[in-house]
C-alpha cells in the first residue's frame, strides 16, 4: 500500500526530475482520512485520496456514489432558464422552425447534438448550423443567422457560444431572428440582446456557485431538462411518452471530460452515469468511433478524452465542421461508421499539421522563452488555425507557463490560449479586448481565443505579460511540481490497490487520477512502440515485475532516461491502469516522469 505523503519540501528528496520538475507530496488533513476510513469502512488509502481532494464529511457521500436523483438541482436557479424553456416550448408546440447554433469543438458538438436529439424525440427537425473555424471563426454570425432566417428559422439557441456576440445578436434582433444563448464562457457586465441568455458565469450568477464550472453540454443537459418540464407542465406528452433524457448522458460526459472542466460536483455526477451510458454503446457515433480507434476496453474518461475526444474535434480542425454534430446526432449506423471513419483520417492529418507547427513555434521561442517568464506567444504565417489550440498545450506544458499560438494571414491573427492553475487567462484576454488591442476575444481561466491584427501583436503581448504578471505577483513565481499521492513498491502496483483506486473513478480536472512514484525500480527492457511511445519492463529490488508505458516521450528528457537507465534505479512516477491482455487482467504504471533513486535529484 502507498506510504504516509510526509510534508517533505521535495517528495522523496527529488528537486529537479528528469523532466525539470520538483516531486511534492499531495497535501492530506491525517484526521479526516482516518475518519473516511471509519466512518465510512473504507481502506485506508482511499480515505487518505479522498482527504487528499478536499472532500468534506458532508460531500463524501455523494462522491462515492454520485447520483442525479440526489445532486440534479432545478434548472430554474439559474437566471433567464425559466424564458429559455418557456421559448423553447412554445416553438415546439406550435411548429416554428429552430436552429441550433454551436461551437466546432467537442463540447459544442455534443450540446448541438444533445439539443437535436432532444428536439426531434418531440417531433421536431432543428436546423444545425456550425461555423466553419476559418471561413466564419467562432462563436455566432449574421450571415449565417440570416441564412436560416430565410429557411424559415424563427428561433436560434446557441450553444457553447454566443455569450459576447453583442452586434452580431443586435443585428439578428433588428432581422426579426429570436435568440436563446446557452453557454459557460465568461461574460461581461453587458449582456447581448436575446430572449434569454442561460449561462452560469454571467456576472449577475452567484459568483464561484456550484453550477459555474460546467461545460456548456452540461447547462444545455439543464435547459432540456427545463424544456422537458415545460411541455409536461403544458400538456405536451398526453397521450404520447416523454423522451428518456438520461439515454443522452453519454454525450454529456464526452463534452464534459473533453472540455477539461473539473470532474466535481454535478460534473462527477454527469460523467460518472454517462460512461455507464456510453458503456452499452448506444449512441451510434460513439460506437463507430471507439470501433475504428480499436477500443474494446471499458469506457472511461481516458477513451472519451484521448480517443474519442480528438476525433470529434478533428473536423472542426482540419475538416468540415459540422461532422462532430453529425455523427453524435445520426441514428444510422452506416452514416456513422462512414463519419468515423473520415474523423479517424482527419485526426491523423491533424496530428501531422500539429507536429509542423509546434517545431516552428519551439524554433520561434525556445531562445526567447527565458526572457518572458509570464508568457510564451508565438505567431506564424500558413500555421492552420485548427491545431493551434494543441501547440499552445504542448507549449505550456513545455515552458510551465501560459501559451498562445497565433495563426496569421492576411495582417489579421486569429489565435488560441491554454494556461496554467492560477493564472486566469481568459480574463486577460478580455480585459486585451476592451483595451481596444484585439478585434474579437473571450474565454475562461484555462483557455481562450482571440482575433488580432498582425501589427498590434507587440502591443498585445507587453499588455498580456503585464496583466499576467499582476496575477503572479500574487500567486507567487510558476515552479514545475508533479504532485504524488504515495509511494509504492513494484509488487505494491498490483490489482487490489486499482480496485480501491476505482472507488474515485471517474478523474479529471478537480478529482486527478492518483499518481504514485514506484521507487526502486529497475528497467529491464525499454523499446519504442508507435510513433514516438516508450515501453518498459519493471523490476523491483524482490524481483516482482511491472508493465510501464511513456506516451509521446522518445523525443524528449523522459524518453532518454527510460531508454538509457543502464539498470540504475529509478524512481518513476506515475498513475496505474488495468492492462487486458488474452483474457488476463494485470496493471500497468502510465510514466509521467522519473529520477535517479538512492540520493537527492
Amino acid at each position: 500500500m502507498p506510504t504516509a505523503s510526509v510534508p517533505e519540501s521535495a517528495f522523496l528528496g527529488v528537486h529537479s526530475s528528469v523532466t525539470g520538475r520538483r516531486w511534492r507530496a499531495r497535501p492530506v488533513d491525517e484526521r479526516l482520512a482516518l475518519t473516511f476510513a471509519q466512518s465510512r469502512g473504507l481502506p485506508e488509502i482511499v480515505g487518505r485520496l479522498l482527504a487528499a481532494r478536499g472532500v468534506t464529511l458532508d460531500a463524501v457521500d455523494d462522491f462515492l456514489a454520485p447520483s442525479l436523483r440526489t445532486q440534479l438541482p432545478d434548472p430554474s436557479v439559474l437566471r433567464d432558464m425559466d424564458a429559455a424553456a418557456g421559448r423553447i416550448a412554445h416553438a415546439v408546440r406550435t411548429g416554428e422552425g429552430i436552429a441550433v447554433f454551436g461551437d466546432y469543438d467537442v463540447d459544442g458538438a455534443t450540446s448541438s447534438a444533445l439539443l437535436a436529439r432532444f428536439l426531434r424525440a418531440l417531433g421536431v427537425e432543428p436546423r444545425i448550423h456550425i461555423p466553419d473555424r476559418i471561413a466564419e471563426g467562432y462563436g455566432p454570425n449574421l450571415p449565417a443567422l440570416l441564412r436560416l432566417r430565410d429557411q424559415g428559422v424563427r428561433l436560434v439557441v446557441t450553444v457553447d457560444c454566443g455569450t459576447t456576440a453583442f452586434d452580431v445578436l443586435d443585428g439578428a434582433a433588428e432581422a426579426g431572428l429570436d435568440v436563446v444563448v446557452v453557454d459557460h464562457h465568461k461574460a461581461e457586465p453587458r449582456l447581448p440582446r436575446t430572449v434569454a441568455l442561460v449561462n452560469p458565469n454571467r456576472l449577475d450568477e452567484p459568483p464561484g456557485g456550484p453550477l459555474g464550472t460546467l461545460a456548456a453540454v452540461g447547462v444545455t443537459f439543464l435547459l432540456v431538462v427545463a424544456v422537458n418540464r415545460a411541455l409536461r407542465r403544458d400538456g405536451f406528452y398526453s397521450g404520447r411518452a416523454e423522451p428518456a433524457l438520461l439515454d443522452w448522458l453519454d454525450l454529456v460526459a464526452l463534452g464534459t471530460v473533453c472540455d477539461v472542466v473539473p470532474l466535481t460536483g454535478l460534473n462527477r455526477v454527469f460523467v460518472a452515469q454517462g460512461l455507464k451510458v456510453a458503456g452499452r454503446r448506444a449512441n451510434p457515433g460513439i460506437r463507430a468511433l471507439a470501433d475504428v480507434a480499436g477500443v474494446t476496453d471499458r469506457f472511461d474518461t481516458y477513451h472519451a478524452g484521448f480517443i474519442v475526444g480528438p476525433r470529434v474535434n478533428a473536423g472542426g480542425r482540419v475538416g468540415r465542421s459540422d461532422l462532430g454534430s453529425r455523427i453524435l446526432s445520426t441514428d444510422d449506423p452506416a452514416e456513422a461508421l462512414e463519419l468515423a471513419r473520415q474523423l479517424h483520417d482527419l485526426n491523423a492529418e491533424r496530428r501531422e499539421l500539429e507536429a509542423v507547427v509546434l517545431e516552428e513555434a519551439l524554433a520561434l521561442v525556445e531562445g526567447v522563452a527565458g526572457d518572458s517568464p509570464e508568457l510564451v506567444l508565438a505567431a506564424g504565417e500558413g500555421w492552420h488555425p485548427g491545431v493551434i489550440g494543441i501547440v499552445a498545450s504542448r507549449l505550456k506544458e513545455r515552458f510551465n507557463r501560459p501559451a498562445c499560438v497565433v495563426a496569421l494571414e492576411g495582417g489579421l491573427g486569429k489565435a488560441s490560449g491554454r494556461s496554467v492553475r492560477g493564472v486566469d487567462l481568459g480574463a486577460a484576454v478580455i480585459a486585451a479586448r476592451q483595451a481596444g488591442l484585439l478585434l474579437a476575444g473571450g474565454g475562461h481561466a484555462m483557455a481562450a481565443g482571440f482575433t488580432v491584427e498582425a501589427a498590434r501583436l507587440d502591443d498585445l503581448r507587453a499588455f498580456l505579460r503585464e496583466r499576467i504578471g499582476a496575477q503572479l505577483a500574487e500567486a507567487g513565481p510558476l515552479v514545475p511540481t508533479l504532485s504524488l499521492d504515495g509511494a509504492i513498491a513494484v509488487r505494491g502496483a498490483g490489482t487490489d490497490l486499482l480496485q480501491h483506486l476505482e472507488r474515485l473513478a471517474p478523474y479529471g480536472t478537480g478529482n486527478p487520477e492518483p499518481r504514485f512514484a514506484v521507487t526502486d525500480a529497475r528497467i529491464v527492457r525499454a523499446d519504442v512502440v508507435g510513433a514516438n511511445h516508450v515501453r518498459c519492463i519493471l523490476t523491483g529490488p524482490d524481483g516482482a515485475r511491472l508493465k510501464g508505458i511513456a506516451f509521446r516521450a522518445l523525443d524528449g528528457a523522459l524518453g532518454e532516461a527510460l531508454l538509457r537507465s543502464g539498470g540504475m534505479p529509478l524512481h518513476l512516477a506515475g498513475t496505474l491502469r488495468a492492462d487486458r491482455w488474452n483474457g488476463q487482467e494485470g496493471v500497468q504504471l502510465f510514466i509521467d516522469d522519473a529520477a535517479p533513486a538512492g540520493a537527492s535529484a
